[in-house]
């Protein structure tokens, strides 16, 4: 199997690379460093690069992922989540590829008292959000036979994410300060590209399977806050050698962001389960895996 994928140095594109190579998939994974680069602001520019790259699926990882820059640039982030992702899915239809697209939590509004399903009404509150939306609009438009995958609080031994964040600030503080309130799933990069590899090869395996296509929720087993997810973090840490942090809980409103968050991010991944036979696993157990490695191997 031969993978296109959208993005060199996200984490869910190295994450690809990784596991791709640890079950001899080809991974040609396309960004601004591709010969010609890949300008997802830039319909053209997609068509032109995608449509010359021999592969069998496409996985389109690449996005504007800024969140609280979105706020100031809603423009920028539109025409790389929105018309970018509509221009990848055009490509896609036209060469007969079956596409897997990254979507996000924060197309809901999180006011939900439950995990949120597909079919749930969405309205994001921030231009993150929008963008992501106008994205998932786009690609169905374009290619309604397309995969989304919606998931939420990716993380990784690599690029910037919280749990690296975290050790980072645990080395010189005794306590931080983590938000408490907002409730959602971690999810671990590696962990998604392994669930895209099998959705990939179901995809190939069952061409002509409309139950495939559509929205889904990806996102890591169980649920946390914020505050939870930290205390994982610093207790794997420990283990390690690391000295104890403690973590004090907080309001969204004591940390204030230009961007508002969903106080729900949790989905509901039952679908997946049913039409893929895909679940990932326990978020604790691929945050403490995630923890030993970043400090058996640092960076």
């Amino acid at each position: 199997m031969r993978l296109i994928v959208t993005g060199t140095n996200g984490q869910v594109a190295l994450a690809l690379i990784e596991r791709g190579a640890a079950q001899n998939i080809s991974v040609a994974a396309i960004g601004r460093s591709w010969r010609p680069g890949l300008d997802l602001a830039d319909p053209a520019a997609v068509a032109s690069v995608l449509g010359s790259v021999e592969g069998d699926v496409i996985i389109n990882a690449a996005a504007y992922t800024a969140v609280d820059k979105a706020e100031s640039e809603e423009e920028i982030a539109m025409r790389i989540n929105g018309e970018g992702a509509g221009a990848v899915a055009r490509v896609a239809a036209r060469r007969g590829l079956p596409l897997l697209h990254l979507s996000t939590d924060y197309v809901f509004d999180g006011s939900l008292d439950r995990p949120w399903r597909e079919d749930d009404p969405t309205g994001p509150i921030g231009a993150y959000g929008r963008s992501k939306l106008a994205g998932e609009q786009a690609v169905l438009r374009e290619n309604p036979g397309a995969t989304i995958l919606r998931t939420a609080w990716v993380y990784a031994p690599f690029g910037a994410n919280f749990v690296k964040t975290m050790l980072r600030l645990g080395e010189s503080r005794d306590e931080l300060s983590v938000v408490a309130d907002q409730h959602g799933s971690p999810t671990s990069a590696l962990d998604i590209a392994d669930a895209l590899i099998a959705i990939a090869r179901k995809r190939l395996a069952h061409p002509d399977d409309s139950s495939m296509s559509g929205v889904f929720h990806m996102t890591g087993s169980g649920e946390a806050v914020w505050a939870d997810f930290a205390e994982e973090i610093f207790a794997e840490a420990e283990k390690h050698g690391r000295k104890p942090v403690r973590v004090r809980r907080i309001t969204t409103a004591d940390y204030p962001t230009p961007a508002r968050r969903p106080a729900n991010s949790r989905l509901d991944n039952g679908k997946l389960a049913r039409v893929f036979g895909v679940a990932l696993p326990d978020w604790r157990v691929s945050t403490r895996a995630c923890v030993a490695r970043l400090l058996q191997n640092p960076a």
